[in-house]
């Protein structure tokens, strides 16, 4: 097993890796502005004159270094999970602290992290089945130097239930200046993921394909393609 404390370091080169997000969140305006990210707090003090409420539209810019923000087409979903962060929304490399970026190496791996996380909502929130949600797929590169727990098999951190040592790991390898960590999927066997601590790791982000996702009360059993109304039957869930 791979030491906790001191993971190896490996390049991460994926070309068309995927992340899939809630539709509900709009591209974000500064992001996608062609302005050097360094005069952003200029141009968000401008704005506030007229819009109030573009902070909540922003998020905390404070938790993302000036050299390590990006901008342009597509940035808003880059940034956006590094600004809008809460304790309230902890996941296995962060407590809510800081942002940290998802990503699967192939879209199956996406889709399956996606629909475990989305059915324990749904169950938590008992709500009645249907088509109750939609998703975006968002294609992007990455490109880092990560820690490695692809051959860690039985590492503390790669639990499926319990994400107390995967945030004490992150948090440290984080605070030493580490860009992420590359671990093989606990949804999707074979699979691979990303999480990434910071936006620049990734680039080149397009969006993809409209998902929607239906719950018969107890899984996410079925995924529907709205673009061409393709319907595909959820199997093999660990």
């Amino acid at each position: 097993m791979t030491d906790a404390a001191d993971p190896p370091v490996s390049r991460v080169e994926w070309a068309g890796a995927v992340r899939i997000i809630r539709s509900a969140f709009p591209p974000i305006d500064l992001f996608e502005d062609i302005a050097d990210p360094a005069d952003w707090p200029l141009l968000i003090s401008a704005e506030q004159k007229t819009n109030p409420r573009i902070m909540a539209s922003i998020g905390n810019l404070d938790l993302v270094p000036v050299e390590r923000r990006v901008g342009g087409p597509g940035a808003s979903w880059l940034m956006a999970p590094f600004t809008h962060i809460s304790p309230d929304r902890p996941s296995r490399f962060t407590d809510g602290s800081y942002g940290v970026f998802y990503v699967g190496k192939v879209f199956e791996t996406a889709l399956f992290e996606t629909i475990h996380h989305h059915a324990r909502f749904m169950a938590r929130t008992a709500e009645s089945p249907g088509w109750t949600s939609q998703f975006r797929e968002i294609v992007l590169s990455v490109s880092a130097d990560l820690h490695d727990l692809r051959r860690a098999a039985g590492h503390p951190a790669l639990a499926g239930d319990s994400y107390a040592a995967s945030q004490a790991l992150a948090k440290t390898l984080r605070s030493a200046g580490s860009d992420g960590v590359v671990y093989p999927s606990t949804r999707h066997a074979g699979g691979e993921c990303a999480g990434l601590f910071y936006p620049d790791c990734a680039s080149d982000p397009v969006q993809g394909r409209h998902l929607d996702y239906h719950w018969d009360g107890v899984r996410v059993d079925l995924v529907r393609d709205a673009g061409s109304g393709a319907v595909y039957r959820v199997v093999d869930l660990p």
